[in-house]
């Protein structure tokens, strides 16, 4: 899996991108990092410059990360960030590694799959529609009306599908749909910051009520004017969060 490495501060923070992202999402956030933080931002197995898992589990994706957090901070633990469906993938993390995990920072989070995103799971016709939203330039135009449509802020969300495997990102969807309920990691001892746009998508804002009913003494706090990508125009006050948590 490949890892940037953002220095080598003795706090760590381990950053997990979203789905048809990569380790370049947290670049904003690795600009203003104090000094002594050690942010690692990886390329999901099948992103970026990481070659695809021998094995396509969230579990044994999760489990690896775990372990490479658990490496990185040894006895005192660190920090798990996970952006958008790259939340599920640290809250995995944290269930393989929960001693490594003292803490997670959730931003704009699915706690689980929307049906306009389920039905690109649907067997062959699932893959049809698919690919005629993300594969072509026409397509992700289309997509990209819609999804603003369903939030109020100016944002390109498909732009990141121009350079990504396509056979990836439907593995992906496969493997979100299938994984169950939230409810799962309730059980988690880890610490949880909520962070979220106050413009995104519906869906992330039932995800923070419903990941709030599981962890009431989370902090969730709502960025103002901010929608589904707020590592630019949040940067500075997710900054504070996470390294100021």
């Amino acid at each position: 899996m490949h890892i940037e490495r953002y220095s080598e501060g003795s706090r760590v923070f381990l950053a997990i991108h979203g789905w048809g992202g990569d380790h370049r999402e947290f670049a904003p956030l690795a600009a203003g990092r104090p000094s002594d933080a050690r942010l690692l931002s990886v390329d999901l197995p099948g992103y970026g410059r990481s070659p695809p898992p021998e094995r396509w589990d969230l579990r044994a994706i999760g489990a690896e990360l775990g372990g490479l957090l658990a490496r990185e901070a040894g006895p005192d633990g660190g920090t798990l960030i996970g952006f958008c469906s790259g939340a599920i993938l640290a809250l995995l993390a944290a269930q393989a590694r929960p001693a490594a995990a003292r803490r997670i920072v959730m931003i704009d989070p699915f706690a689980y799959l929307p049906f306009y995103f389920r039905i690109f799971t649907w067997g062959a016709a699932g893959r049809a529609m698919y690919r005629s939203a993300f594969a072509g330039g026409a397509g992700r135009r289309v997509v990209n009306r819609v999804l603003r449509k369903r939030q109020n802020a100016d944002a390109d969300f498909t732009v990141a599908f121009e350079r990504v495997n396509h056979e990836v990102t439907l593995r992906y969807l496969a493997l979100f749909a299938r994984l169950g309920s939230v409810a799962q990691f309730a059980g988690l001892p880890a610490k949880f910051d909520l962070i979220y746009g106050e413009r995104t998508f519906a869906a992330v804002r039932r995800s923070i009520r419903m990941l709030r009913a599981l962890w009431p003494e989370a902090r969730a706090e709502a960025l103002p004017g901010v929608g589904h990508l707020p590592m630019v125009k949040a940067a500075r006050r997710i900054r504070e969060i996470v390294f100021g948590g």
